[in-house]
């Protein structure tokens, strides 16, 4: 360890408090600045998956044709609203550049590598004391109805085979046998039983008490505005609320990164993806393990005596405005896929739209950016900043000490767009 460092953390969400909880580890003075409240991004209400068997990135070849197809429908799981934007013209080009064989194949095994870290991470914090947020490890099925969905399904088994992840692939009767407490009317699916899920309010609730406990400092409702430089580096961030100096930054701000590091005149190359849930009290369907309705691109995660609906990706900005025909698309899935879940009201619903950071490869931004050095990025995580949170925390805190880090970072760079 190079010795105690103030770090102070731009952004509060899951990927934040997890740099926060491993920076403090190593021995830092650690402050969190966020500019709504905790986890008020996309931490508290997302699927909750903590998922090895996502090793596929976003950006992976089919994309471009598949996200055509579904970008003029207002309810696909893809949907792009038509705007004038240079940002998400670029971000589109370099997504399309990404859709390739070579790039799935360079990312899988960094993906699963990052995905069964961060599980053992999570399990470890999952027996600190109070820290008790519903970590289950009773794996993840996905669930096809169609030939196609069978065809997408049974490839990625076989993917998942090649890279050490256990996948299974079931029948009807198979699903059955695995959850028998669930009506299936899917045809199929694959089990993944390394996967697991927890329940994201729980998690950033008692990370938050834990990091506080034990002298974290949090500003909420803070925003930064600017930046104070010096040679190479940040002297400190200028918010709303005052200036706050420290020797090391941490870049977490989630979809509002590019942003942030825009008033240094960097470029990163992030949209902000619109996801939605959809969560019920149900008394009776209750499955143990989650699911992925494959085809609709839906996730149903089991939460206490609750169950979540969560899914779609749509780029339409940074704005968290509900499109309730979005929302009904979700649940109108359902009924292909699960029975004897009655009919789901959306009016009784808590439902929730927040923005995800995707970056146009599908891979996050975890490193220091080299006009700043004492600038480290740990965004764009897309769908995963949940899952891969702990294991992005460690890795920053592994910068941070000027140690070799524990994962070959090069693919994630923050400057491989420039």
């Amino acid at each position: 360890m190079t010795g105690k460092k103030h770090v102070l953390v731009i952004g509060g969400g899951a990927i934040g408090l997890s740099a926060a909880h491993y920076l403090h580890l190593a021995g830092h003075e650690v402050t969190v600045v966020e500019k709504g409240e905790i986890g008020s991004g996309s931490s508290l209400h997302n699927a909750g998956l903590v998922c090895p068997s996502h090793f596929i990135p976003l950006a992976a070849p089919g994309m471009v044709s598949t996200g055509l197809r579904w970008m003029f429908k207002p309810e696909s799981p893809f949907y792009i609203k038509p705007r004038f934007d240079p940002a998400m013209a670029r971000w589109l080009w370099l997504f399309a550049r990404s859709c390739t064989q070579r790039h799935m194949a360079r990312s899988m095994p960094l993906l699963r590598d990052l995905s069964i870290a961060s599980l053992a991470l999570f399990d470890e914090m999952a027996g600190l004391e109070r820290m008790n947020f519903e970590f289950r490890k009773n794996g993840l099925i996905m669930l096809f109805r169609t030939g196609h969905g069978r065809h997408a399904a049974i490839a990625a088994a076989a993917h998942a085979g090649a890279l050490g992840v256990e996948a299974r692939i079931l029948d009807r009767k198979g699903l059955a046998e695995l959850e028998p407490g669930v009506e299936f009317l899917a045809e199929g699916g694959v089990y993944y039983p390394g996967d697991a899920h927890l329940t994201p309010s729980l998690f950033m609730e008692r990370l938050r008490t834990l990091l506080a406990g034990r002298g974290v400092r949090f500003m909420t409702s803070t925003t930064v505005i600017g930046f104070e430089q010096r040679p190479s580096g940040i002297a400190a961030v200028v918010t709303d609320r005052g200036r706050y100096s420290a020797d090391e930054f941490i870049l977490a701000g989630g979809a509002w990164s590019p942003g942030i590091v825009g008033r240094l005149k960097l470029d990163l190359p992030v949209q902000a993806g619109k996801g939605y849930s959809v969560t019920i009290r149900t008394a009776t369907a209750r499955p143990r393990i989650p699911f992925i309705l494959d085809e609709a691109r839906v996730a149903v995660t089991p939460m206490g005596d609750h169950l979540r609906f969560a899914g779609t990706m749509e780029l339409a900005g940074l704005t968290t405005a509900i499109t309730m025909r979005r929302v009904q698309a979700i649940v109108r899935a359902l009924p292909y896929y699960l029975g004897g879940l009655g009919a789901v009201q959306v009016e009784q619903a808590d439902i929730w739209a927040g923005l995800r950071p995707v970056s146009p490869d599908g891979l996050p931004y975890i490193g220091r950016f080299r006009r700043y050095e004492n600038l480290i990025a740990a965004t764009g995580h897309s769908m995963l900043g949940m899952s891969l949170a702990p294991v992005t925390g460690k890795l920053v805190a592994e910068i941070v000490d000027d140690k070799v880090p524990s994962i070959d970072l090069h693919l994630l760079r923050t400057d491989r767009f420039a």
